[in-house]
């Protein structure tokens, strides 16, 4: 086995081709692991069926041992343990079931150019919920499609187009039920929860951020999270590219609403910037400034403290001076 140094570690089984390599074995013993662009001078283009999979039996191929420092007695190889997954930088193809039973992964990051994804390559990812996407062209992939298609857990996705701006969505929870009827010896199908029209609002396998935004209204009038409304709508506001007068209103609006549940999320979050956008754009009453400080104080959020005290004595002259101690 050929050992190479990489920025994670891996144990690999890959197929060697004039132009490019293909990764048919990938296990890690990290966490957070980062799969190799290139191998050998050749970019890394495709996944091979059950490439990550930890139930996966071994195959026949080049063996190479990929380190970033000393392994230790008992490094652990077991993809059960993966999180957070980066994909090589030049992928192009991703086999059947690539990622099955990768359970506890639960963000993935890459590139927005991969041309086929095969059947399964999310089954059982049960955590999976975060993606990174970056774009390497203005023409959108087809990438964002596919995961809203394949998973109807929320998602949260970050997507860097190629101008560097940075666009956060986050797509609602539904579920698919199939309830039998046994009179008629059928199958009854439903569909719970409001996320439904998020993870469908693609054409042609194409996102456009007004057609996002124009489903805001209705997500309201229907049976949904009151967290993922929140989270939605901040989303929008603090990435508003392609964001209208209209939707922008309607966010910050819900926002001002519920002003006190985001702040105690932002603190969740230790974002004071966050925090900093929020007073500035939703200019919350005197209790509500009056609760986040006190919660603050819980947490002992120093800088977010700060900035609360700071606006509360700027539009109320409220607070005494005693109230400004950190």
């Amino acid at each position: 086995m050929e050992t190479i140094s990489g920025v994670s570690s891996w144990k690999l089984t890959i197929r060697r081709e004039a132009e490019h390599v293909e990764i048919l074995r990938a296990v890690t013993c990290q966490e957070q692991a980062v799969l190799p662009d290139t191998l050998f001078g050749l970019p890394v283009t495709g996944l091979g069926d059950h490439a990550l999979s930890p139930t996966a039996a071994p195959i026949e191929g080049e063996e190479v041992l990929v380190t970033c420092g000393p392994l230790g007695a008992d490094p652990g190889w077991d993809n059960h343990r993966l999180r957070d997954l980066t994909m090589p930088r030049h992928l192009g193809q991703v086999g059947d079931y690539a990622l099955l039973n990768c359970d506890g992964l639960e963000t993935l990051r890459l590139w927005d150019d991969v041309r086929r994804w095969s059947g399964g390559t999310l089954m059982n990812c049960r955590s999976l919920h975060a993606f990174h996407l970056t774009r390497t062209s203005p023409e959108q992939g087809e990438t964002l499609a596919y995961f809203n298609d394949e998973l109807s857990r929320e998602l949260d996705v970050t997507i860097v187009d190629t101008n560097g701006q940075i666009i956060r969505l986050l797509f609602p929870e539904f579920m698919e039920i199939y309830e039998e009827n046994c009179p008629a010896h059928v199958f009854d199908y439903n569909i719970c929860g409001a996320g439904y029209p998020y993870h469908h609002c693609f054409r042609q396998k194409k996102l456009n951020l007004k057609t996002y935004d124009g489903l805001w209204k209705a997500y309201l009038g229907m049976e949904h999270e009151d967290s993922a409304a929140l989270r939605l709508a901040w989303y929008r506001l603090r990435y508003p590219v392609d964001l209208g007068d209209k939707p922008r209103e309607a966010y910050r609006a819900y926002l001002a609403d519920h002003a006190s549940e985001a702040v105690a999320w932002l603190l969740e979050q230790k974002d004071p910037d966050g925090i900093r956008f929020l007073l500035e754009c939703t200019q919350p009453d005197r209790q509500t400034l009056t609760d986040a400080c006190a919660l603050a104080r819980e947490k002992g959020a120093a800088e977010a403290l700060a900035l609360l005290l700071e606006e509360q004595h700027r539009r109320f002259d409220g607070g005494t001076r005693k109230e400004f101690a950190l």
